[in-house]
């Protein structure tokens, strides 16, 4: 199916350090290092009272530690043309650098230095609540991100896994340095800590600096006990909006990220809504019909559930319109099997976009270190083709009857 030329080999070498930190790395020809620690914390791990704290720990992380002010962490890379950040989602935290070779050093040092030896100076983290409560009034400002965290809330209500991630100007203004030490104490600990890199240098290199850098801190552990999602109750909420455009949002729960129709998931998301021009929805809706700029299927799993949903924009009289042709693409994928050749097109298409995607190094190291971090090993892009070649047109019948039937799909509009 693939043409031979293409690679699918990738030699990842593991180490796991004293403390019980893993070392994933992979070597590859680059002029520049891609580096990162993830951590298995986000918002999932946030008692009643710290809604957004893993957020704002992230960001906090920057503000000083015991060698370094903010402003020696900020330009400590970047002076060397180097790059240093972070992001948090529901169930992982990640700190990442991207440097010249040479500077691999520096960037191992000030990643260890920021997430072991953070002080949490009290002046810098008012500064900063009052950044995070200007991202907060951004993200307001942007329905066609809203509408997706509002859609969560729905579908997993009166848990965190269903609460945003930034948090609330409210909850966000109640954080005190103590509340961002405890935090870090309870979930930052070495067991869950996966340092992944990609650069030309062998895992040696990595594994002196690792040492250096990461083993004055002691072995720790922590137990992730995540609660329970309550059993899906459809729902069909509007809301109403002061923007010229209707957005709308439709779904419903999806697969684990351990499930064994998880690459099914995959698969079945990018043939309706990937980023492609060619899915069968963007088909319909911007090419067939003019009713919509774009539209974007899509599917996040968690540890122990998952949501797929399906969104577009549209003028707000043409969102009943919209709604029958997206409800008739999917009645058809309910209810006819694909042919062989349709399947395998699909196929195709499909890890093409994923060999696309890894040739990009950075890509490669997160993608490895979330790997290592979920799964205690990482998927090679040959894995990934085993999967997804193995998957039948009765696999997508099925899915697609799971996850899509209109019956069970939830609604949220903006309008």
């Amino acid at each position: 199916m693939y043409p031979s030329s293409i690679a699918f080999n990738v030699k990842v070498e593991t180490i796991i350090l004293p403390n019980g930190i893993r070392l994933v790395h992979k070597r590859a020809k680059a002029a520049a290092a891609y580096c990162g620690m993830s951590i298995c914390a986000g918002t999932r791990n946030e008692l009643p009272k710290e809604h957004g704290l893993a957020h704002f720990l992230e960001h906090t992380l920057f503000k000083g530690t015991s060698k370094r002010d903010s402003l020696s962490i900020s330009s400590f890379l970047e002076q060397e043309g180097g790059d240093l950040n972070a992001f948090t989602t529901k169930e992982e935290t990640m700190v990442h650098a991207a440097v010249l070779t040479n500077d691999l050093d520096k960037a191992v040092d000030i990643i260890g230095d920021i997430i072991f030896c953070p002080t949490f100076p009290a002046d810098e983290l008012k500064k900063e609540k009052d950044v995070i409560c200007d991202e907060i009034n951004l993200y307001k400002d942007n329905p066609a991100e809203q509408i997706f965290d509002e859609f969560e809330s729905l579908i997993f209500p009166h848990t965190n896994l269903g609460r945003s991630i930034l948090g609330t100007a409210k909850s966000v203004k109640s954080f005190t340095p103590q509340m961002a030490i405890d935090f870090a104490k309870r979930c930052y600990t070495t067991d869950k800590m996966v340092f992944a890199s990609v650069g030309d240098f062998d895992i040696g290199e990595v594994e002196k600096l690792a040492k250096r850098y990461f083993l004055p801190t002691a072995y720790s552990s922590s137990q992730t006990v995540y609660s329970s999602v309550n059993e899906y109750v459809k729902f069909a909420k509007k809301r109403k909006k002061d923007t010229y455009q209707a957005h709308c949002l439709l779904g419903n729960r999806g697969y684990h990220i351990g499930h064994k129709y998880r690459f099914v998931q995959h698969l079945l998301t990018n043939l309706l809504g990937g980023p492609s021009q060619n899915s069968r929805l963007n088909i319909a809706l911007r090419e067939q019909h003019g009713l919509s700029y774009g539209v974007e299927v899509a599917a996040t799993s968690y540890a122990d559930t998952g949501v797929v949903s399906i969104y577009f924009g549209t003028e707000k009289n043409a969102v009943d319109k919209c709604f029958d042709v997206v409800n008739k693409e999917l009645t058809r994928i309910c209810k006819r099997k694909m042919s062989s050749l349709e399947l395998q097109r699909v196929k195709k298409q499909f890890l093409g976009q994923q060999v696309i995607a890894a040739e990009s190094h950075e890509q490669q190291m997160l993608s490895m270190a979330k790997s290592m971090t979920v799964f205690g090993y990482v998927e090679t892009l040959e894995d990934l083709q085993q999967h997804i070649m193995d998957i039948t047109a009765e696999q997508i019948l099925e899915a697609a009857n799971e996850l899509f039937a209109q019956e069970q799909l939830s609604t949220l509009l903006y309008i």
